[in-house]
């Protein structure tokens, strides 16, 4: 059994800290599985009729893996996203695909969607500049959360406080950035500091971890930081999770929910989720269910 791992970086560049990479390898060799890393950079493709010679790795033509594993994330390309959908063509299995991965990586497409399944979510609004600050504070108050339309591991996603605070960083964004698509969201109060992070592998909760925070910020990251304990799967949590999963067509999926009095919402979903703090908390082999659940899917377990 062969497969590819789509990253930014090639084996060989592959950095310490780069967790999954190195526990995706590692579980590979415990379960016979020839496992690659490439970079889309590696690629050539050429549009022909002559489909098997179509693709190219490092100049030349080779055997096509089993599988492929896209880890990009919200970091996907144009080019990453042309590389998978052509090795979809090709016939390799994809996990996930071009597809959903471009839809989640949109946060107000992906919001939209969940909108029109009814799946609980903080209120979105797209922003535009000049923005309208009375019009914001009538439909959302504050504080409130302001996104960028792409990003992960906490990155472009600010609190702003008071509406003085959130003019001056509508101003900022537009005069360093005037083309960004930004998103508007409610602050949920009862998920400050802290979310749930759950894995998804073959539409199965496998589990749950708390985020907390440990600096006093409103992101819970582990990425950042924050702590990490192991959360009781609880139906509603496990529902809304596989329901967003499927929803948006991820095969592997880490769904954040945000805590909501005594309820939860859906914050986010990701293609390329981390799972180190989970593996850790949760004494989960995350790398090896996803190796298993490939292998069942493509009926050579």
């Amino acid at each position: 059994m062969k497969g590819w791992i789509l990253y930014k970086d090639s084996a060989a560049g592959l950095r310490p800290e780069a967790y999954e990479m190195h526990r995706f390898i590692e579980a590979a060799k415990e379960r016979n599985i020839e496992i690659r890393v490439v970079k889309p950079e590696q690629f050539d493709l050429i549009v022909t009729r002559d489909d098997r010679k179509s693709i190219l790795l490092d100049g030349e033509v080779v055997p096509l893996p089993d599988f492929l594993i896209p880890r990009m994330g919200a970091g996907t390309t144009y080019f990453a996203l042309a590389v998978i959908r052509h090795l979809e063509r090709l016939g390799v299995h994809v996990f996930n695909s071009s597809q959903s991965i471009e839809t989640v990586k949109d946060k107000l497409f992906s919001q939209q969607i969940l909108a029109e399944r009814n799946v609980p979510f903080p209120k979105t609004m797209l922003a535009k500049y000049p923005v309208d600050v009375n019009l914001v504070e009538q439909h959302f108050g504050f504080p409130l959360i302001v996104k960028t339309l792409s990003g992960s591991q906490g990155s472009g996603v600010f609190l702003s406080e008071t509406p003085s605070n959130f003019r001056d960083l509508m101003e900022l964004i537009h005069a360093t950035s005037p083309n960004a698509n930004i998103i508007l969201q409610e602050f949920i109060e009862d998920s400050r500091g802290k979310d749930l992070r759950v894995l998804i592998i073959g539409g199965r909760a496998v589990a749950c971890m708390e985020r907390v925070s440990t600096d006093e910020s409103f992101k819970a990251n582990f990425s950042r930081g924050g702590e990490v304990r192991k959360f009781e799967m609880t139906p509603e949590i496990e529902w809304l999770a596989t329901d967003t999963a499927q929803i948006f067509g991820l095969d592997i999926a880490g769904i954040d929910l945000l805590f909501d009095g005594g309820h939860f919402k859906v914050c986010e979903a990701n293609s390329s989720p981390g799972f180190e703090g989970i593996e850790k908390c949760c004494e989960a082999d995350i790398a090896g269910l996803i190796y298993d659940f490939i292998k069942v899917r493509l009926g050579m377990f």
